[in-house]
């Protein structure tokens, strides 16, 4: 798939719903995958039931809020979101989560823009969810200090806020773990990049947060 084609197919569609994606911008030694996490791990985050009036505006409002208390966003804006690679939606991905087949997805460096809508149009772009007011999508500040999570269930929508998960024994022990497993049904490139990145990291490297 060529530059043009991820552009019209994935690229325009956030920037729609207020994302401007910034190519080849990740910062080096990025955590791949954030799995694992426990309620003490979690800094702060949101719930609503489907039912909810006006649940896109109140999704809206509260990423928003959890956004910037939280860090996620830098003094640009800017923060990452997971997508599949090549031109795969959101619901295609969910399908394949942890099959060999499926391709894992990859951080991608982004900047808000003044007009978004990351719970609506960005929801409805089936790149950040299944559709409006359904969530999915994986989002983390450039320094790694946070991390967040939306997520769909039968009932409502959960929202959390992972603070340095790079530092979480819970989270940290689950990625070993992983890479231990020799199952078929998991995915060797996510066990792979994991792996690299256990081997790569500093423990105990200064964070933005601790400054």
């Amino acid at each position: 798939m060529g530059t043009e084609e991820r552009d019209r197919k994935v690229y325009r569609p956030l920037r729609r719903a207020g994302l401007e994606v910034i190519p080849d911008a990740v910062p080096d030694g990025m955590m791949p995958f954030v799995v694992g996490y426990r309620t003490e791990d979690i800094a702060g985050g949101f719930s609503y039931r489907y039912d909810t009036p006006r649940l896109v505006e109140r999704l809206n409002e509260d990423w928003y809020e959890l956004a910037v208390s939280s860090g996620l966003l830098d003094d640009r804006r800017e923060f990452l979101v997971q997508l599949p690679q090549g031109t795969r939606t959101h619901r295609a991905a969910l399908r394949k989560l942890h099959s060999d087949s499926a391709t894992p997805s990859l951080w991608t460096r982004v900047r808000l823009l003044d007009s978004w809508d990351i719970m609506g149009r960005g929801a409805a772009s089936a790149f950040l969810g299944i559709h409006a007011g359904h969530p999915g999508f994986a989002m983390m500040a450039l320094d790694g200090s946070v991390y967040v999570i939306a997520t769909t269930g039968e009932i409502g929508v959960d929202v959390f806020a992972v603070r340095n998960p790079d530092r979480s024994e819970n989270i940290l022990q689950y990625l070993e773990q992983f890479t231990l497993c020799d199952s078929p049904d998991v995915n060797r490139e996510f066990k792979e990049r994991i792996a690299v990145w256990l081997a790569g990291r500093v423990p105990g490297a200064a964070r933005r947060s601790d400054r």
